[in-house]
């Protein structure tokens, strides 16, 4: 569980109390049951997720980071700081579609942005119960916008001395519950052989005893457990380490209050003096206690999950059909607890519950590996939801059909089409696709499983024609004959884009009826013909193939034309996206320096690699240009994808250039091109490292902006970082100071610039990169080694990269020996 323990210490402390203050106060202003808050990342355009209250992460860890240009509430109402209510699941499928199909529930929420003086830091999040329309939430919806305002007054103080942003993962904590001390639970570890208890979080809090205050011994924990029942309770631990089965054991809290204890010993562990360490807990059962007792004598399954996803209670006979010991289950999420109840299916049940009132039934299948006497055996599982717990039944039943598609052993008690989705359900990974090969794969992957498909083919129209774009599962050259028909064919492929309606066809035989001569690929099966249209414009088709006969539902016809509306938009996006990015690359491609200026005692190599994530341009880049007598060697990098910044990039390097040319001193040249660029595009920035060489004494004059420091290997092959004063990035203070820095670069010596896509790399210090890089250069072969052999060995693993997630620009220069 993310955002406790570990993580939770690694994480700015005022900066997390602030944003957990705000999320549990916004939850109870806003009348609902979960919320959060979305901070800005140290990425451009990252919104990240930086506390998550009254829901589990790892459920919703496709939420956790989310892209300001997204189509989602929450990238709205944080670029165009306007508040988005959402009443209800209809208001929210009309207006954001993609996020209504990734979260098809009956749920309402609340956006918020939270504006400071001069920045947008963040967006305040509530879900809550659906309402008839916005007007009921008025009162709410100002409570919280209270909430979001302090909030940013809180913000605005604190940056002055902390940065106001979030990179990691979010913090998962409990809003405040509607019924005090409900099952609470805390577990605890005694080690005989030291003496030392050690206890964590929740049993601090479940005792009222803060950890210093806490004394670490046996005796300690069971006074404060249960003082007039101690002794009970040592009795119980030592037996327990003895290895002494031990019952469950109930005792009286300070108030009466009833509480049960549990002890057990891990296998293969024993102290010297035979003593085994013994792990438990503590179960606080609240004023459910009674009915608690009563469950464990229930012939069906029962267990209990917090908001947070931890089991807080198991009857025996849930344990026994779940088949994991009930110490096990006990304060775990239930995904550790149970690991094969991770399954896509139970996944969307378990958020459908905490997120809607409805419960929600379906049957799962336990594993084979789970036990020789459960092989094959199904579960029939109901989720009961609750403000604060939800209620779990469990009971077997009799195996399903072979023949039943995925979905159909998933049903829910509601009108909810969680069975019909994967996680992400389609919509949240077609986000992340940006071209119309990804888009396919990711129907491939995501939705195609879903319904038991086993072939896809997507069509593309271009020019009054439909061009095969995607195929998988089909015979080798059966579609051929179909690439490229005119849109006056008589195809089904065809007929459900010029007419906008899909085609189902319940076997191949409906088809051949339907299309009297159409060729087959099988004589068994099912096919669905799906128009993909995209705000009214069209796209192409989709085919899903099955390899039986089935009916399809009215239910699941709705949902894969709903589905067909998010892969036409996809595609549309991709196909847009494709041609500006071509656009780019030619433009880049043609404002790089096809040869670099040479001089006879200067040798130098440049080398250029594109991102491979996303398919994005960036605006790196590098050249040499005639300084007077001597030599400027360039280096920048256009914060920043896209056309924008590719042309943003040939218009700084132009300016550079005519700086260069006119011999312009380094600091001159910075300052000239900054204000350049403030001139040009207030919202771009830039870095740069600019370089006057003088060949024949070796005398290089640097000015930096805010630019990576430039390695030197001299010629006895030791390297170092050139640890340069410099400014700040260009494009940002027109009264910027670019100190220049002089040093000597002895014949043989190997001068290298480079932009941070070679060096940085997501959850990797910039520092450890660059000593990485330094250390490569070392390396590199003997000083007499051809520079553009140097260049290719320090490229050669970004070469091979399948995830570059920005560009790199290298530049290499040493001074030749004199002869």
């Amino acid at each position: 569980m993310t955002g406790s323990g570990e993580d939770a210490h690694r994480t700015p402390g005022r900066l997390a109390a602030l944003l957990i203050d705000a999320s549990t106060e916004a939850i109870g202003a806003g009348g609902g049951h979960a919320g959060g808050v979305y901070l800005r990342s140290s990425t451009p355009g990252m919104l990240r997720l930086a506390v998550l209250a009254g829901l589990p992460g790892p459920l919703f860890r496709p939420w956790w980071r989310l892209h300001a240009d997204r189509p989602f509430p929450v990238a709205d109402a944080y670029r165009l700081g306007v508040q988005v209510v959402l009443p209800n699941a209809t208001e929210t499928m009309r207006r954001y579609p993609q996020f209504a199909a990734g979260l098809p529930f009956q749920f309402g929420s609340l956006y918020v942005p939270v504006v400071g003086k001069s920045t947008t830091f963040g967006v305040l999040t509530v879900l809550r119960p659906s309402a008839a329309d916005a007007t009921e939430v008025l009162a709410e919806r100002e409570l919280v916008a209270r909430v979001a305002e302090d909030l940013a007054r809180r913000l605005e103080d604190l940056r002055d001395t902390d940065p106001v942003a979030w990179d990691g993962e979010p913090l998962c904590v409990r809003p405040p519950t509607t019924h005090a001390s409900a099952g609470r639970l805390g577990r605890f570890a005694w080690d005989p052989a030291t003496g030392v208890v050690t206890a964590d979080a929740h049993l601090h809090a479940l005792l009222g005893v803060a950890p210093p205050e806490f004394g670490g011994t046996i005796e300690a924990l069971a006074r404060a457990v249960a003082p007039d029942d101690a002794q009970r309770v040592l009795a119980a631990l030592r037996e327990a380490a003895a290895s002494t089965p031990s019952l469950p054991l109930y005792v009286r809290a300070a108030d009466g209050g009833l509480r049960l204890m549990e002890f057990w010993t891990p296998e293969a562990s024993a102290a010297a003096s035979g003593a085994r360490p013994v792990r438990g807990f503590v179960l606080d059962p609240g004023p459910g206690s009674a009915a608690d007792a009563a469950a464990d004598l229930l012939p069906e399954g029962v267990f209990c999950l917090d908001r947070l996803g931890l089991v807080t209670y198991a009857n025996p006979r849930a344990a026994q059909l779940l088949h994991r010991p009930r110490d096990v289950l006990l304060g775990r999420p239930l995904w550790d607890g149970v690991p094969w109840l991770a399954q896509p299916d139970f996944e969307d049940h378990l958020r459908s519950a905490l997120l809607s009132p409805e419960p929600v039934h379906l049957h799962v299948r336990r594993p084979p590996d789970v036990d020789a006497a459960y092989e094959g055996d199904w579960l029939a599982l109901s989720v009961y939801p609750g403000p604060d717990v939800l209620t779990c039944t469990v009971q077997p039943t009799s195996r399903m059909p072979d023949s039943a598609e995925p979905f159909e052993a998933a049903k829910t008690g509601n009108s909810s089409l969680a069975p019909l989705y994967r996680p992400i359900v389609l919509a949240i990974a077609l986000t992340e696709a940006v071209t119309a090969r990804q888009v396919s794969a990711v129907v491939m992957k995501e939705l195609l499983p879903v319904f038991g498909g086993r072939r896809l083919a997507i069509y593309l129209l271009q020019d009054r024609h439909l061009y095969l774009a995607w195929e998988s599962g089909f015979p080798p050259g059966f579609l051929a004959p179909f690439d490229g028909v005119g849109l006056d064919e008589h195809l089904p492929g065809v007929e459900t884009l010029t007419t906008g309606r899909p085609l189902f066809f319940d076997s191949m035989q409906q088809l051949t009826d339907a299309y009297p001569g159409i060729p087959l690929d099988a004589t068994e099966g099912a096919r669905a013909f799906l128009p993909l249209i995209a705000s009214g414009r069209p796209v192409g088709s989709c085919i899903l193939g099955f390899d039986r006969p089935r009916t399809f539902t009215g239910e699941e016809r709705s949902v894969l034309t709903a589905l067909a509306g998010l892969i036409a938009h996809a595609m549309d996006k991709a196909r847009r996206y494709e041609s500006e990015a071509a656009l780019a690359r030619g433009l880049q491609q043609a404002l790089l320096p096809r040869r670099l200026t040479d001089h006879p005692l200067v040798e130098t190599a440049g080398r250029y690699l594109p991102g491979t994530q996303d398919m994005e341009v960036g605006g790196d880049w590098y050249d040499v240009v005639e300084a007077g007598d001597g030599l400027a060697l360039v280096i920048g990098d256009v914060m920043g994808h896209g056309v924008q910044a590719a042309a943003t990039m040939g218009q700084l390097r132009s300016a550079v250039r005519a700086f260069a040319l006119g011999d312009r001193p380094p600091d001159e040249v910075m300052s000239g091109t900054n204000h350049l660029l403030i001139d040009l595009d207030p919202g771009q920035f830039a870095s740069c490292c600019y370089i006057r060489l003088d060949p024949v004494t070796g005398l290089a004059r640097v000015a930096r902006a805010g630019h990576p420091p430039p390695l030197l290997r001299n010629p006895d092959g030791s390297t170092r970082v050139l640890d340069l004063p410099g400014g700040v990035v260009l494009g940002v203070d027109p009264d910027a100071r670019y100190p220049v820095t002089e040093l000597r670069i002895e014949p043989g010596a190997v001068l290298a610039l480079y932009t941070d896509g070679l060096v940085e790399r997501p959850g990797i210090d910039i520092d450890d990169g660059i000593s990485a890089l330094r250390v490569a250069l070392a390396r590199a072969g003997a000083p007499t080694a051809r520079l553009a052999g140097v260049a290719d060995w320090l490229t050669a693993a970004a070469r091979h990269a399948t995830d570059r997630p920005d560009d790199i620009a290298l530049l290499l220069a040493t001074r030749r020996r004199q002869r």
